[in-house]
């Protein structure tokens, strides 16, 4: 079994695949991206870097023994001008600009090439931990009704077709109008958006109505960057009154599953895993 370099920004995937690989015996070495990796990952063997210190990432993984990476957690996206690249970073700096004007998806795929480059194989985050990928139908004791499900299947319309100019990867959609679409803000915020209009267009946590559902984009970089459902996701959709969240099968994560999912049975909100559309 390979040693893996864990590549971690924000958020609870980075965490979940340590702990995986803990348990399961893998060797693990973490590169945690400065101002993104969470407190949690400082216990496990890795070391500090900066986004575009590349030379000091790709040292510290060949001196661990790494032959594989996996990119895992959030990255905002930075202003370029106030990074800090080593030399091997100004090397790559032009082309991650041109690239970062055709977008996000754009930007990751050149960012995998980089490390292709160096020799790494990488590995999406469900090839380290299968358990991670949303499975069809309902993943806890919630299902959709009807109306919900139309919901859903309208937002995964909606964001296939937003994810197609790659602008983000998630709708919400409430008795089959459109209430917010995902951009740089990321789900979160917009969720908090959504929360803010007015109750006659929206649900509330004592009358749930609506659906948030996440897509990859048409084409998508699969290894990398994969919609992610976790507990802040089930959270924020309960707090704008949505009556579940849903993803495409084998096409979206499901961070810390079990407090997830427990967390969506408690507030009484479905998690759904619908049909893949064709990519």
């Amino acid at each position: 079994m390979h040693k893996i370099g864990l590549i971690a920004g924000g958020g609870g995937l980075g965490p979940t695949l340590a702990r995986h690989c803990l348990a399961v015996g893998r060797p693990l070495f973490v590169i945690r991206l400065k101002g993104f990796a969470p407190s949690e990952l400082d216990e496990f063997e890795g070391e500090d870097v900066g986004l575009a210190e590349l030379g000091k990432g790709f040292r510290a993984l060949r001196r661990a023994g790494c032959q594989a990476v996996c990119f895992a957690g959030k990255i905002d996206r930075p202003d370029m001008r106030h990074l800090k690249p080593d030399r091997r970073g100004l090397a790559a700096l032009p082309g991650a600009l041109m690239a970062a004007r055709r977008g996000d998806d754009a930007l990751l795929s050149f960012l995998i090439g980089e490390f292709e480059k160096e020799g790494f194989v990488i590995e999406g985050p469900q090839q380290v931990m299968g358990e991670l990928v949303l499975s069809r139908g309902p993943q806890g004791r919630h299902a959709p009704s009807a109306e919900n499900l139309a919901d859903v299947l309208r937002a995964l319309e909606v964001a296939r077709a937003i994810g197609r100019l790659d602008v983000g990867q998630a709708v919400v959609c409430c008795d089959g109008l459109i209430l917010a679409v995902e951009a740089q803000e990321g789900t979160d915020a917009m969720l908090r958006r959504v929360a803010s209009l007015p109750s006659t267009i929206r649900g509330d946590p004592g009358s749930p109505r609506g659906a948030l559902a996440k897509a990859c984009k048409p084409g998508q970089e699969l290894r990398i960057d994969l919609p992610t459902i976790g507990p802040e996701t089930i959270q924020s959709a309960a707090n704008a009154g949505l009556a579940g969240v849903a993803g495409e099968d084998g096409h979206a994560l499901i961070v810390n599953r079990e407090a997830t999912v427990a967390l969506a049975d408690a507030l009484g909100l479905f998690i759904f895993g619908a049909t893949a559309g064709k990519r």
